[in-house]
């Protein structure tokens, strides 16, 4: 926020008044209150209705973008569930190609704009919007850039350099997929938000939070090599586990994912979870892809996540709850 004569004003009153807060401060908190005044002003609040009742394990809310996502983080207990102050907090959204927005194959920016907002209020010290694209680096990350910048600047990034990635070990199996290079940043975090694209995906059937986290490696070719793809998803996932998973299920690519054209359906839902397999398992579950609407064991990698105790598939038998806003 620009410091204008009025914001000087008030800074100083504050301070001759003995209030024990300096200009920068004030400036901040002046900032937040702006952000939660454009929350409200988007219809970010949830009815007190919605708060009754202990949090579900997936929520699933119909509306816009925007709103739509809020809801969704409120009906698990708020952001201040997954964010404490003073963390670092990385978010993970699909920027991987230049078509984004118009052609559903990246996250719609009020998705993660809206994300990026409550990890702000809830005193995140850092947040970072990270993405290892497969188009133009510009061009990827130019809608998610414009929209998060008045939050805070330096949030949202292509990491393509090969020196800002990490080599850690995945498991002791000597054959496959036993080791990857991670962004840096991603290690050092406290808090890792996946924030996928519904998408259908040739190879892996969909592209959801346990797909989405092979844009966080520098070499995502290998995870094609000697194992099945399926298993070196569930391998990864298991490493770069996200503490929340909110899914734009708004605009569903249903064929030619992940790259697109393919046809878009308008599903106008966000669905939230802790649990990452049930966050893919529920959107399966609602959403259709390539004319059919499968069940989360249709699904290779989701049906083995469950199996090895990733998460759960089994949406039907957790507590789920469904609101339109």
């Amino acid at each position: 926020m620009k410091e204008t004569a009025i914001t000087r004003l008030l800074a100083d009153r504050a301070i001759c008044c003995g209030c024990r807060v300096n200009r920068r401060d004030f400036l901040k908190i002046q900032l937040k209150g702006a952000l939660w005044a454009v929350a409200g002003a988007s219809g970010l609040w949830l009815p007190r209705a919605a708060h009754a009742g202990p949090a579900p394990t997936v929520s699933v809310v119909t509306g816009k973008p925007g709103p739509a996502t809020r809801a969704s983080v409120e009906l698990l207990g708020g952001m201040k569930n997954f964010v404490k102050p003073g963390q670092k907090v990385i978010i993970k959204p699909n920027m991987s190609f230049g078509n984004g927005e118009s052609g559903a194959t990246n996250t719609d920016v009020n998705v993660v704009k809206a994300v990026a907002v409550m990890c702000h209020a809830a005193g995140a010290e850092s947040i970072r919007i990270l993405d290892h694209p497969l188009g133009h680096p510009k061009y990827c990350v130019e809608d998610i850039l414009a929209a998060c910048r008045e939050i805070r600047p330096e949030m949202v990034a292509a990491i393509t350099d090969a020196e800002r990635f990490k080599e850690v070990k995945l498991s002791d199996s000597w054959l496959g997929f036993n080791s990857t290079d991670v962004m840096q940043e991603v290690l050092d975090a406290d808090v890792l938000i996946a924030v996928p694209k519904a998408k259908e995906h040739h190879a892996a059937q969909v592209s959801l939070s346990m797909k989405g986290m092979m844009g966080l490696v520098y070499d995502r070719w290998a995870m094609h090599g000697v194992t099945s793809l399926d298993k070196n998803i569930v391998t990864l996932a298991s490493y770069l586990k996200a503490d929340l998973t909110v899914v734009d299920a708004t605009r569903v690519l249903s064929t030619n994912g992940p790259r697109g054209p393919g046809k878009i359906i308008a599903e106008n839902k966000v669905i939230a979870s802790a649990d990452m397999v049930a966050a893919d398992a529920m959107t399966v579950s609602l959403c259709t892809f390539n004319g059919t609407r499968l069940r989360p064991a249709d699904v290779d990698h989701i049906k083995l996540a469950h199996e090895e105790g990733l998460g759960r598939m089994d949406v039907e038998n957790l507590p789920v709850k469904q609101i339109t806003v």
